[in-house]
């Protein structure tokens, strides 16, 4: 959810400038060169509606250009090489007293390059790295805190640190725009850029972290962030960007949902919030419940479908009918809060049968006063209709519990036993316009069944 909010944030700040968003696939470690790891990040843009300028990049292909600028900073005394292992630079702090980390331990060992040797830029002794955050202000680095990080691992490949300067500048990049947690790598490629010597560096500013309702980060382990999930459950693609586009930012007018071209008119960064941004659950659905209502029936029987006739449908694929769907539309969109509801609220409807909610049943049946003569009447009285007005249909019910109060000299409610002998429960949509969906054919068969069990 993080990265999808940062790759808005870029999208919204390149088009509300005339700029040029560019994709970057940074897959300099071998572990993450698969076609998986490329789908997790083209995916996601594709399904939120973001665009990009050109071709993706992918790192993996300017290896090259990676090795020239570590052999340049080799050369000129800002890198060496190291051949120190983890345990070896552990026992080395042990012996000296001194905190874990990497102390400059092969700076003047003079190691040659080979096999599992690593490269580690030098960091300066004293002063200080100062980043001019558009966000968050003027952060200050104190030299003496960065230890000498690596710019190429053992296997030769390049580290995010020095790629990304390279990258950054050869791109023409002038913004760069993410989370709060890359803040602290940022005075290490600022080192890098500027050992390089590569000209004035590009305008940061690091994006607000999203927190839970404990204002803990957001964590894949303990929290609900997955992308992936929400679209699966029926959210819809432009009611996720308008709420991520909430988190961190706000319209100067304070209205918040709205067309995402005005999103794009009103965005700039200069708006953004330093502090950690709420992810709202409760927030999102509201929204994403706003968005389905807006759709018109044809609309909502299309976005609805892929919820309707997957495995998950609760029936088989032939009984799916996209014109019922689209004529109980307004109904089912003024009471559902993602597309994945729809079906529970029509199973009754394209069904084949019905399955009864036992404490419906008791209530309306059992305890339901006169119900098997309502069942009976209603029956007898539907038999002669042709199903083709809701609002008849409603009228013979309705009616059968107005005689039978009359006759019994007692309230009969009639429609909460023919709700449960067609649906199985005690509460759904109108009953009427499904009704007459459902036919008189099933209708009668499914009273008659109820009375029968009754």
């Amino acid at each position: 959810m993080g990265s999808a909010r940062t790759a808005l944030f870029n999208w919204l700040f390149a088009r509300h400038h005339g700029g040029e968003m560019l994709l970057r696939v940074e897959d300099t470690d071998a572990a993450l060169k698969t076609q998986a790891y490329v789908d997790a990040i083209i995916e996601p843009l594709r399904w939120l509606g973001l665009d990009w300028d050109g071709e993706p990049c992918f790192q993996s292909d300017r290896r090259d250009r990676h090795a020239a600028a570590i052999e340049q900073l080799v050369a000129e005394g800002a890198a060496y090489f190291c051949d120190l292992t983890r345990a070896e630079i552990e026992q080395r702090c042990a012996a000296a007293g001194l905190p874990a980390g990497y102390h400059g331990w092969s700076r003047d060992r003079d190691v040659a390059d080979g096999p599992g040797v690593v490269v580690r830029f030098r960091c300066p002794d004293d002063g200080a790295t100062v980043v001019d955050d558009i966000v968050r202000g003027r952060v200050s680095f104190p030299n003496e805190s960065l230890e000498d990080f690596v710019i190429r691992r053992g296997d030769g490949s390049p580290t995010f640190h020095l790629a990304n300067a390279v990258d950054d500048h050869d791109m023409g990049i002038t913004h760069v725009i993410r989370g709060e947690d890359l803040l602290n790598t940022t005075p290490r490629v600022q080192l890098i850029w500027q050992a390089l010597d590569l000209g004035a560096l590009p305008a940061y500013a690091h994006l607000p972290l999203l927190v839970n309702a404990k204002r803990q980060k957001l964590a894949k382990r303990r929290d609900d962030v997955s992308l992936d999930d929400y679209r699966a459950r029926g959210y819809l693609p432009e009611a996720m960007v308008n709420y991520l586009a909430l988190l961190g930012w706000g319209p100067p007018d304070e209205v918040e949902i709205r067309p995402l071209d005005e999103i794009v008119e009103l965005f700039d960064l200069d708006a953004v919030k330093p502090a950690p941004a709420f992810f709202d659950p409760a927030r999102l659905d509201h929204i994403n419940a706003t968005y389905i209502k807006a759709l018109t029936p044809e609309q909502f029987a299309a976005r609805a479908e892929p919820f309707l006739t997957g495995p998950d449908a609760p029936w088989p694929p032939e009984r799916y009918d996209r014109g019922t769907v689209e004529v109980l539309a307004g109904e089912i969109q003024q009471r559902i809060v993602r597309l994945g509801e729809a079906a529970g609220w029509i199973d009754w409807v394209l069904c084949s049968d019905v399955t009864y909610d036992e404490k419906a049943w008791h209530k309306a049946m059992v305890k339901g006063r006169a119900a098997s003569q309502v069942l009976e009447a209603v029956e007898a009285r539907l038999a002669a209709d042709d199903f083709t007005s809701a609002e008849r249909l409603e009228s013979i019910v309705m009616g059968v519990g107005d005689e039978l109060t009359e006759s019994l000299g007692v309230r009969v409610r009639s429609q909460a036993p023919v709700r449960v002998a067609l649906t199985g429960t005690g509460a759904g949509l109108p009953l009427w316009e499904p009704m007459r969906l459902l036919g008189r054919d099933e209708t009668l068969r499914r009273l008659r069944a109820a009375r029968g069990r009754l």
